[in-house]
């Protein structure tokens, strides 16, 4: 199934209430942490089988459900909201890649350095809600290095290792509806 042409054409925005922004870490090199962002906006825009994407993520609604981490993650050690608050993503590229999928190419930005990454996502859907809109669900991932964006604090740990990792999961899922 093609994926893009089962999508009408329109301007789509994410419903955050919906949706979920979020990562994962290795923390200590003995588990994961999680996190999101709890304040983002983003629009998809389909046309003739052609899509774009953008999204725009306000740092300081980080939460990994600890706030001294929090904290520690808005500071100038990490995404330095002060200077940064916001992190984009702009497509530059949205392509089918095989059944129910499409990926999508774009520049992520963080903090002030702006480097290109690829998130494969898959279709998960469309459905009318009980309002009457029209929900197209897509869920994706994609894999960074943090340092590549300036994000190099970190702390050795008497064992060996380090406290947390340099590759990040981004974690996307959404949910769309056409904008009114």
């Amino acid at each position: 199934m093609s994926v893009l042409a089962t999508l009408p054409a329109g301007t789509f925005n994410i419903d955050p209430t919906h949706s979920r922004v979020g990562f994962s870490a290795r923390h200590a090199m003995v588990t994961k942490v999680r996190g999101s962002f709890n304040d983002y906006t983003g629009v998809a825009v389909v046309a003739d089988g052609v899509a774009s994407i953008n999204i725009d993520i306000t740092v300081a609604s980080v939460d990994t459900r600890n706030a001294d981490r929090d904290g520690h993650l808005q500071s100038a050690d990490f995404f330095d909201v002060a200077s940064f608050p916001k992190i984009t993503f702009a497509s530059t590229s949205v392509k089918e890649s095989g059944s129910d999928k499409i990926a999508v190419e774009g520049n992520l930005t963080i903090k002030d350095v702006t480097k290109p990454i690829s998130i494969e996502f898959e279709y998960s859907g469309t459905a009318t809600d009980p309002f009457g809109n029209a929900r197209f669900g897509f869920e994706g991932t994609a894999e960074i290095n943090r340092k590549d964006f300036g994000l190099t604090w970190n702390a050795a740990l008497e064992t060996g290792g380090i406290l947390v990792s340099e590759n990040i999961k981004l974690e996307f899922e959404i949910s769309t509806i056409a904008a009114k």
